[in-house]
């Protein structure tokens, strides 16, 4: 029995399993809550998990390359990257899909060529892991940039109300030295 025939006979129960271990990274509250709201709207973020790893064990299966899955990667790290995971947690669910593949693959069988193209499917998947650390970094880096840029129009809001600086817009707006410039334009 080939190992993608395998791997599609077994397609639902691999996905439940590995979602289930991917919202076990959460808090235990939290991932009670991701597998029992099946509303997308309600839960947003198991809806996002569940879709995620459906399209990346298919795109494995279908042999896609990293390009192709990298938007499956990217809106699961996208919610991953937000919260408090450090860059090893965020990522560690793609490990997990090996887990499960190692575990339904030798319930199976213990055939030799299997077995081989099992460790191609892993090898694939630690590709996977490491596009999905590359994504999790840009991310990451989006966040700061974005929590900089917040602090620094804070700052300068701050400054400006406490009269400590002049915006130098503001100061083309009055008219009296506006008339004064043009006076002095025309001469």
């Amino acid at each position: 029995m080939k190992l993608k025939t395998l791997l599609q006979e077994k397609r639902s129960k691999i996905l439940k399993r590995w979602i289930s271990l991917i919202l076990d990274t959460y808090p235990a509250e939290s991932a009670l809550f991701f597998q029992n709201q099946k509303n997308r709207f309600s839960n947003p973020v198991g809806s996002i998990i569940a879709q995620g790893a459906e399209d990346l064990f298919n795109g494995i299966l279908e042999d896609k390359k990293s390009d192709d899955v990298s938007i499956f990667l990217d809106n699961i790290i996208r919610v991953r990257a937000v919260q408090e995971f450090s860059p090893s947690q965020a990522i560690s669910f793609v490990f997990l899909l090996k887990k499960v593949l190692r575990e339904e693959v030798d319930k199976e069988t213990g055939e030799d060529n299997v077995k081989e193209e099992l460790l191609a499917v892993e090898s694939r998947i630690d590709e996977l892991a490491l596009l999905a650390f590359d994504i999790f970094m840009k991310c990451r880096e989006k966040i700061y940039e974005l929590k900089a840029v917040q602090l620094n129009n804070e700052t300068y809001s701050l400054l400006k109300r406490a009269k400590l600086i002049v915006d130098l817009d503001e100061q083309k707006k009055d008219p009296a030295k506006e008339s004064i410039e043009k006076f002095n334009e025309m001469r």
